[in-house]
């Protein structure tokens, strides 16, 4: 039987509050917690605005000097490997889509949050970066009661995800639960 620890924790980390380890790769730049198994910031620039290169054959891989979530904690559960620096942002060049396939850039995330309003914000971001930079920010968040997995991974509550686009900057914020049938609009902050 699998058991699902309820812990009360309170966290939507801004650059430099929690004890993170930074990865930079050429094309984003993650902080991550190793006792939450979660990245808790994540910045990056849109880099292509269409997919031309397959990531058909592609598995997340772990950083060797980082303790990070992996397969088991997306095993028989509803939260799906949420890139969170997408893959289709960068999907024109092969070594920057293989970046995008590490564990610190995914998070738990709900299925249908990440197949519905997150992948239509995706959408519209690149969409965004056909006429000038698009520059994101995520935040990962804890508040009130998270779930820990028995393999040790933490449920982010939700996420806040900023985007600067064409002179103006965007906020939403995201809970991390079964949004079917919504749009990402739903979920902007003004």
């Amino acid at each position: 039987m699998k058991y699902i620890l309820t812990i009360m924790i309170t966290m939507c980390v801004a650059f430099g509050y929690a004890q993170t380890r930074s990865v930079r790769t050429p094309w984003y730049q993650v902080e991550y917690d190793e006792t939450l198994e979660q990245p808790v910031r994540v910045t990056y620039q849109v880099h292509c605005t269409t997919t031309t290169v397959s990531r058909k054959g592609m598995d997340f891989k772990r950083v060797d000097s980082i303790h990070t979530s992996n397969k088991k904690d997306y095993e028989d559960n509803v939260w799906d490997k949420g890139h969170m620096a997408p893959a289709a942002a960068f999907a024109c060049n092969k070594a920057a889509l293989k970046a995008t396939f590490l564990y610190v850039n995914c998070a738990l995330q709900h299925q249908s949050l990440n197949r519905g309003a997150w992948r239509q914000l995706e959408d519209w971001e690149r969409k965004q970066a056909e006429g000038s930079p698009v520059r994101v920010e995520i935040r990962v968040c804890w508040e009130g009661a998270a779930i820990q997995l028995p393999t040790g991974a933490v449920v982010p509550t939700h996420f806040e995800k900023t985007i600067w686009a064409n002179g103006t900057t965007y906020r939403f914020r995201f809970p991390n639960v079964d949004t079917r049938g919504s749009k990402f609009w739903q979920f902007e902050q003004r």
